[in-house]
């Protein structure tokens, strides 16, 4: 069980598919907006263009579904991971990691050299 917990909430599974579900909401926004704006274009006759009016209701629809579809991931899905995630990992607080440790050290000795000089 604690491998499944694992593949969960340390990898990037639920950030994929969060960003996932809101690349395929946000594409019908900007697939009505197109829509809305080839509506806009002198009518030349050919009946794939709807009317203006049912062109920007789509789209404000579109943005209306997006902003209900952001707020549900959001509160049941990226709130509950990351309270899980910092429950079942917290944060390891070890101070500086070795390499930027090993950065300021050799910053530190290009200032003093370079006061020296």
């Amino acid at each position: 069980m604690s491998g499944f917990k694992n593949f969960i909430l340390k990898g990037n599974l639920i950030e994929i598919a969060t960003g996932l579900i809101m690349a395929l909401a946000f594409a019908s926004v900007v697939t009505t907006f197109t829509e809305w704006l080839t509506g806009l274009l002198p009518d030349t006759g050919s009946a794939y263009f709807s009317t203006k009016e049912q062109s920007f209701g789509a789209f404000l629809n579109a943005v209306i579904a997006f902003l209900i579809m952001a707020a549900v991931v959001y509160f049941f899905i990226v709130l509950p991971y990351t309270k899980a995630k910092g429950r079942f990992f917290p944060a390891d607080d070890e101070g500086t990691p070795a390499d930027v440790a090993l950065l300021e050290e050799i910053r530190d000795l290009l200032k003093a050299r370079n006061g020296a000089v």
